[in-house]
Protein backbone atom coordinates (compact mmCIF):
# COMPACT_ATOMS: atom_id res chain seq x y z
CA UNK A 1 0.00 0.00 0.00
CA UNK A 2 2.88 2.26 0.61
CA UNK A 3 4.63 1.71 -2.36
CA UNK A 4 1.00 2.38 -4.36
CA UNK A 5 0.73 5.78 -2.19
CA UNK A 6 3.42 6.92 -3.00
CA UNK A 7 3.79 6.58 -6.63
CA UNK A 8 0.36 7.82 -7.62
CA UNK A 9 -0.62 10.27 -4.47
CA UNK A 10 0.88 13.25 -6.48
CA UNK A 11 -0.55 12.19 -9.29
CA UNK A 12 -4.02 11.14 -8.05
CA UNK A 13 -4.84 14.68 -6.44
CA UNK A 14 -2.91 16.55 -9.32
CA UNK A 15 -6.17 14.42 -11.73
CA UNK A 16 -9.02 15.57 -9.13
CA UNK A 17 -7.49 19.05 -8.83
CA UNK A 18 -8.07 19.62 -12.47
CA UNK A 19 -11.70 18.06 -12.34
CA UNK A 20 -12.54 19.85 -9.33
CA UNK A 21 -10.70 23.22 -9.35
CA UNK A 22 -9.49 23.04 -6.02
CA UNK A 23 -6.83 21.47 -4.33
CA UNK A 24 -8.01 21.09 -1.26
CA UNK A 25 -10.86 19.16 -2.03
CA UNK A 26 -8.81 17.10 -4.31
CA UNK A 27 -6.37 16.43 -1.54
CA UNK A 28 -9.56 15.50 0.89
CA UNK A 29 -10.71 13.04 -2.16
CA UNK A 30 -7.26 12.03 -2.54
CA UNK A 31 -6.76 10.66 0.29
CA UNK A 32 -10.46 9.01 1.00
CA UNK A 33 -9.69 7.10 -2.47
CA UNK A 34 -7.07 5.57 -0.60
CA UNK A 35 -8.73 4.83 2.19
CA UNK A 36 -11.12 2.96 0.00
CA UNK A 37 -8.20 0.99 -1.77
CA UNK A 38 -6.66 0.05 1.82
CA UNK A 39 -10.14 -1.30 3.45
CA UNK A 40 -9.47 -3.51 0.07
CA UNK A 41 -7.83 -6.89 -0.35
CA UNK A 42 -5.51 -8.46 -2.71
CA UNK A 43 -4.21 -5.02 -3.37
CA UNK A 44 -1.44 -7.50 -5.26
CA UNK A 45 -4.11 -7.64 -7.69
CA UNK A 46 -4.30 -4.77 -9.07
CA UNK A 47 -2.88 -4.27 -12.72
CA UNK A 48 -3.66 -0.87 -13.60
CA UNK A 49 -3.31 1.11 -10.60
CA UNK A 50 -4.07 4.28 -12.25
CA UNK A 51 -7.17 3.08 -13.57
CA UNK A 52 -8.31 1.78 -10.48
CA UNK A 53 -7.66 4.29 -8.63
CA UNK A 54 -9.45 6.67 -11.19
CA UNK A 55 -12.41 4.46 -11.13
CA UNK A 56 -12.97 4.95 -7.00
CA UNK A 57 -11.76 8.61 -7.34
CA UNK A 58 -14.28 9.48 -9.94
CA UNK A 59 -16.88 7.82 -7.80
CA UNK A 60 -15.67 9.65 -4.52
CA UNK A 61 -15.74 13.11 -6.79
CA UNK A 62 -19.30 12.79 -7.99
CA UNK A 63 -21.27 12.50 -4.81
CA UNK A 64 -18.45 15.32 -3.36
CA UNK A 65 -19.92 16.82 -6.57
CA UNK A 66 -24.06 15.66 -6.07
CA UNK A 67 -23.46 16.65 -2.20
CA UNK A 68 -21.68 20.27 -2.77
CA UNK A 69 -25.09 21.11 -5.36
CA UNK A 70 -27.71 19.63 -2.76
CA UNK A 71 -25.80 21.84 0.13
CA UNK A 72 -26.15 24.87 -2.20
CA UNK A 73 -29.37 24.49 -3.06
CA UNK A 74 -30.73 24.03 0.48
CA UNK A 75 -28.88 27.08 1.84
CA UNK A 76 -30.33 29.32 -0.90
CA UNK A 77 -33.51 27.89 0.30
CA UNK A 78 -32.72 28.68 3.55
CA UNK A 79 -32.12 32.13 3.03
CA UNK A 80 -35.22 32.54 1.86
CA UNK A 81 -36.46 31.69 5.46
CA UNK A 82 -37.14 35.14 7.80
CA UNK A 83 -34.46 35.22 10.24
CA UNK A 84 -37.37 33.55 13.44
CA UNK A 85 -37.80 30.65 11.05
CA UNK A 86 -34.31 29.68 10.65
CA UNK A 87 -33.76 26.16 11.82
CA UNK A 88 -30.61 26.01 14.73
CA UNK A 89 -26.72 25.02 12.97
CA UNK A 90 -27.53 21.55 14.39
CA UNK A 91 -30.84 20.99 13.17
CA UNK A 92 -29.74 22.57 9.54
CA UNK A 93 -27.01 19.92 9.76
CA UNK A 94 -29.34 17.00 10.11
CA UNK A 95 -31.56 17.95 7.68
CA UNK A 96 -28.51 18.21 4.65
CA UNK A 97 -27.70 15.29 5.88
CA UNK A 98 -31.45 13.70 5.16
CA UNK A 99 -31.22 15.25 1.86
CA UNK A 100 -28.10 13.32 1.39
CA UNK A 101 -29.36 10.28 2.34
CA UNK A 102 -32.60 10.59 0.30
CA UNK A 103 -30.82 11.67 -2.96
CA UNK A 104 -28.58 8.75 -2.26
CA UNK A 105 -31.20 6.50 -2.48
CA UNK A 106 -33.40 8.19 -5.45
CA UNK A 107 -29.95 7.89 -7.51
CA UNK A 108 -30.48 4.60 -8.42
CA UNK A 109 -33.70 5.35 -10.33
CA UNK A 110 -34.54 6.35 -13.74
CA UNK A 111 -35.26 10.13 -14.02
CA UNK A 112 -38.84 9.85 -14.83
CA UNK A 113 -39.62 7.47 -11.51
CA UNK A 114 -37.85 10.06 -9.42
CA UNK A 115 -39.17 12.85 -10.52
CA UNK A 116 -42.80 11.34 -10.19
CA UNK A 117 -41.60 10.38 -6.76
CA UNK A 118 -40.54 13.57 -5.57
CA UNK A 119 -43.45 15.69 -7.30
CA UNK A 120 -46.10 13.74 -5.34
CA UNK A 121 -43.78 13.27 -2.18
CA UNK A 122 -42.89 16.99 -2.05
CA UNK A 123 -45.08 18.89 -3.78
CA UNK A 124 -48.82 16.56 -3.24
CA UNK A 125 -49.59 16.32 -6.47
CA UNK A 126 -52.10 14.29 -7.63
CA UNK A 127 -51.52 11.38 -9.76
CA UNK A 128 -53.05 12.91 -12.80
CA UNK A 129 -51.52 15.97 -12.60
CA UNK A 130 -47.93 14.29 -12.03
CA UNK A 131 -49.05 12.30 -15.33
CA UNK A 132 -49.63 15.35 -17.13
CA UNK A 133 -46.32 17.26 -15.85
CA UNK A 134 -44.47 14.02 -17.22
CA UNK A 135 -46.13 13.08 -20.19
CA UNK A 136 -47.26 9.57 -19.14
CA UNK A 137 -50.51 7.69 -18.22
CA UNK A 138 -51.99 8.10 -14.44
CA UNK A 139 -51.46 4.31 -14.24
CA UNK A 140 -47.62 4.72 -15.36
CA UNK A 141 -47.21 7.28 -12.80
CA UNK A 142 -48.70 5.06 -10.09
CA UNK A 143 -46.50 2.54 -11.08
CA UNK A 144 -43.29 5.17 -10.88
CA UNK A 145 -44.27 5.39 -7.28
CA UNK A 146 -44.77 2.30 -6.38
CA UNK A 147 -41.04 1.42 -8.25
CA UNK A 148 -39.43 4.19 -5.74
CA UNK A 149 -41.34 3.01 -2.56
CA UNK A 150 -40.16 -0.47 -3.30
CA UNK A 151 -36.55 1.28 -4.20
CA UNK A 152 -36.26 3.24 -1.21
CA UNK A 153 -37.63 0.07 1.33
CA UNK A 154 -35.05 -2.49 -0.03
CA UNK A 155 -32.47 -0.25 0.48
CA UNK A 156 -33.47 0.66 4.03
CA UNK A 157 -33.39 -3.37 4.56
CA UNK A 158 -30.21 -3.43 3.09
CA UNK A 159 -28.95 -0.65 5.22
CA UNK A 160 -30.37 -2.58 8.38
CA UNK A 161 -28.66 -5.53 7.78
Amino acid sequence: MTALYESHNLWLTSWLSKKLGCRTDATDLAHDTFLRVLSRQNLQDIVEPRAYLTTIAHGLMVNHLRRRDLERAYLAELALLDEREMPSAETRLIMLEALVRIDAMLDGLPPKVRQAFLLHQLESLKHAEIAEQLAVSVSSVRQYIAKALLHCMLLQEDQAL
